[in-house]
């Protein structure tokens, strides 16, 4: 997975970073142009990025005006929602054996909900363990439930809980089911990229903290999901998940308060 930095990614990273939260989550166009050109994004890429979310379903329009303004929809918001304990309050990982077992079946006349289904479960954190089953540490459990049916998948879907007995060691099993160097090539990418702006928080302006804060927002969301945080006896030594998670937690903390200073002096400008 390439770092994000398109104008479709970083509009979905501000809005569940800032735009949900402020003026009622109504964001008006010139106010959002105004904000992506921080991140040198310029106007065209900005609404031709919003009129591609609307026809997805994740923005709708908000209100008159000039230019328009827009907001979630109520499935784009439980979205974000559903993705804030992932990004802002993971859980400790758990080293207790426990997993997710997701086994499907899909007819053959529906063939684009089982590919709807593989996308899913890839998105939150399962590895495919055999054709039609997927796996996951336990943890990742309710937000499957919650998410496939939200979806209207779980019709297709029967969720386990319970241990790996053998034959194969568990470590190497994983290693199997998951793509440990690509997941682990994401955190080191994420490390280089934001590491560097530690350095600079303490002279971090409102402005400035926006600009960094939205980055890394967008750098860091879908890393969670591509590491659904596995045990640490099961991955290698040299781990980088856990520097990058505290590093994300540090940017959070000084970063995203301060820009939101710079974000609603832009929506009431």
């Amino acid at each position: 997975m390439a770092e994000q930095r398109t104008p479709g990614s970083l509009i979905v990273s501000f809005y569940g970073a800032y735009g949900r939260d402020v003026d009622g989550g109504r964001v008006p166009v010139a106010a959002l142009i105004r904000l992506l050109a921080e991140v040198g994004v310029d106007a065209p890429a900005v609404r031709s990025a919003v009129s591609r979310l609307k026809r997805r379903g994740f923005l709708a329009a908000a209100g008159s005006g000039r230019g328009g303004a827009y907001a979630l929809t109520a499935d784009a918001r439980q979205t974000l929602d559903d993705g804030d304990r992932r990004i802002y309050d993971r859980p400790a990982v758990k080293d207790d054996g426990e997993w997710t077992l997701a086994v499907f079946t899909v007819p053959e006349s529906e063939r684009n909900k089982r590919h709807l289904l593989r996308s899913r479960l890839g998105r939150l954190g399962f590895g495919q363990a055999a054709p039609g089953v997927w796996i996951a540490p336990a943890h990742v459990g309710e937000e499957a439930r919650h998410t496939l049916a939200r979806l209207e998948l779980n019709a297709y879907v029967e969720l386990f809980r319970g241990t790996h007995e053998g034959f194969t060691p568990t470590a190497a099993a994983v290693a199997r089911w998951w793509d440990l160097e690509g997941i682990a090539a994401l955190h080191r990418q994420f490390l280089e990229g934001q590491e560097p702006v530690l350095t600079r928080l303490a002279d971090a302006d409102p402005r400035q903290a926006f600009r960094d804060y939205l980055l890394a927002v967008d750098a860091w969301r879908q890393l969670p999901y591509a590491d659904p945080g596995l045990p640490p006896s099961l991955l290698p030594d040299d781990w980088p998940g856990g520097v990058a998670a505290e590093v994300f937690g540090r940017l959070h903390r000084e970063l995203r308060d301060r820009g939101r200073e710079f974000v609603v002096e832009q929506l009431t400008a």
